[in-house]
């Protein structure tokens, strides 16, 4: 496929199809990677995208309770001190 160059201002850039926006899922912003001699554009995704549902169902279903005590029973605070 083949895409001209827009200005921008001092710049120049490109427009990217509305079929490819939605295909590739390209909402906000992309990475930009710069390899042996090609551009490559990569939709970029959040890294904990969908975490706040999975956190909200695992407290729901009673799953986020600590698998084991954050202090154990023979521990000795005043050697610290």
């Amino acid at each position: 496929m083949e895409i001209s160059l827009i200005s921008i201002g001092n710049s120049k850039g490109i427009r990217l199809p509305k079929t490819i926006l939605e295909k590739y899922n390209i909402q906000d912003s992309i990475e930009l990677i710069l390899e042996k001699g090609y551009i490559i554009l990569k939709p970029k995704t959040s890294a904990r995208k969908g975490w706040d549902k999975a956190f909200k169902k695992m407290h729901e279903n009673g799953d986020d309770k600590p698998l084991m005590n954050d202090v154990f029973e023979d521990e000795n605070f005043e050697e610290w001190t």
